[in-house]
């Protein structure tokens, strides 16, 4: 189910979550305490990158490659 959450919180990084899934997050949230420090980890992250555009803009999609 983590795994799962953890897909979600990135997931929530890039769009709005639907119902189904905000809901499926927000109650394995209530339940996993490292869950929670790692959606606290996904926002700090999501704030910083935002306010300091030049982060957001150094990484390119592109040239990123999966080494797994």
């Amino acid at each position: 189910m983590c795994r799962e959450a953890t897909r979600l919180m990135s997931l929530k990084q890039d769009r709005t979550l639907t119902f189904r899934e905000n809901t499926a997050l927000r109650f394995h949230l209530s339940m996993c305490g490292a869950c929670r420090a790692c959606t606290r980890q996904f926002d700090l992250l999501h704030q910083i990158v935002h306010h300091h555009p030049t982060l957001s803009t150094s990484f390119n999609k592109d040239s990123y490659h999966d080494t797994r």
